[in-house]
């Protein structure tokens, strides 16, 4: 069984618990910008609360789209130079809600055997023909692709950026196989909208394929102000389509004026300077390679998740509880949500962590390896 701490403060680089714990580092969250708790986005939504008022009490399509959604809309597509955008309650939604609207019995998905839970249940739901390819093995996905050639239409799905590996998705590669084989691009951004490439727009921008993915899904509920929602971005068909038939869209309420304040102002701090997204890069590097000079293996590269590999589930989960009692807030991961033999601590760096921060935790990992064995 998971337990879940209790936070009495904002989300931030320093947290309160419940029952004391005062002064706690953060090394948790998706908080990836630290824009949760930054005055502006919370002056904009406490301004989009008091116009709007608390929600609209329905769906978009009766009486629940409001002046403030169709401008994040069109500032989402904006963003990720798209065409279009549909905002949704979570990503989970939206990934639920994309397949079934677009794919029929006489099509194909290829799906990365690690994708998200919500791409996998997403993919359920609808009634295409279903191939798996291993973790990003382009060969494997390649002779997926030959397979499905008697498809209709084919659908590459992955994760830019997967959330337990702290790796990225080979998006070239990816499309080049999907041009090579006329198939289309999907990939959710969750873990990447914000802080990945130049200006922070994702995997697709770090690795120069912007014109080359035609689908993407992502969330409001971490880098961009981490509150909630969702949404898919692409062609303007797909998006008419997806207001049309996609079902989490046309049987769940509108955002809530505040949420969207926030996500609309967090863009706007994206868009006005790339400087909170390239602040991550030193700070992810500063941490990951001051963990592999104190003996630890992380996963990943590059990605401000650093998985700290320790393979134990219990060793993950005493470990991370000594933390704590370090003033470090971390969890351990172990089957089923990574696969056995594969558990570890997840670490997130976050753009309003300092140095002395990132010292602090780093120093906590290495007292406490050492105390259970996991560093010599």
């Amino acid at each position: 069984w998971k337990s879940e701490r209790v936070i009495v403060s904002r989300q931030g680089p320093h947290l309160r618990l419940a029952g004391g714990g005062a002064g706690i580092l953060n090394f948790c969250a998706n908080n990836y910008l630290g824009l949760s708790s930054h005055p502006e986005v919370i002056r904009a939504a406490v301004e989009a609360l008091e116009k709007f008022g608390a929600g609209l009490s329905s769906v978009r399509f009766i009486c629940g789209t409001q002046s403030i959604h169709k401008d994040l809309e069109e500032k989402i597509a904006c963003f990720h130079q798209r065409e279009d955008a549909i905002l949704y309650a979570s990503c989970f939604d939206a990934n639920a809600g994309i397949f079934e609207a677009l794919l029929t019995p006489e099509d194909a998905v290829l799906s990365d055997e690690l994708n998200h839970a919500s791409i996998i249940d997403g993919i359920r739901l609808c009634k295409a023909n279903k191939y798996r390819y291993k973790h990003m093995d382009m060969q494997d996905l390649e002779a997926k692709l030959q397979d499905a050639q008697k498809h209709r239409l084919r659908l590459v799905a992955t994760d830019g950026a997967f959330s337990m590996d702290g790796d990225i998705a080979p998006l070239k590669e990816i499309c080049q196989l999907a041009q090579k084989y006329d198939a289309l691009v999907f990939i959710d951004e969750c873990h990447a909208t914000g802080f990945l490439g130049p200006n922070g727009r994702g995997t697709d921008e770090l690795l120069g394929v912007m014109d080359k993915v035609t689908i993407i899904n992502s969330t409001l509920g971490k880098a961009l102000g981490g509150a909630a929602g969702g949404y898919t971005t692409g062609p303007k068909p797909l998006i008419d389509l997806l207001r049309q038939r996609s079902r989490p869209y046309l049987f769940s309420n509108s955002l809530p004026p505040a949420v969207v304040g926030c996500a609309s102002k967090a863009l706007d701090l994206l868009m006005e300077s790339n400087a909170i997204a390239q602040s991550m890069a030193a700070k992810t590097q500063r941490f990951r390679s001051k963990m592999t000079a104190a003996g630890f293996t992380i996963s990943g590269k590059d990605h401000p998740i650093c998985p700290v590999m320790l393979g134990d589930a219990r060793l993950a989960a005493v470990m991370a509880e000594d933390m704590l009692n370090r003033g470090i807030y971390v969890i351990g991961f172990s089957y089923p949500v990574v696969p056995k033999g594969k558990a570890r601590i997840r670490v997130q760096i976050s753009a309003v962590h300092s140095d002395e921060d990132i010292d602090r935790c780093v120093e906590a990992f290495t007292e406490v390896g050492r105390k259970h064995g996991a560093l010599p």
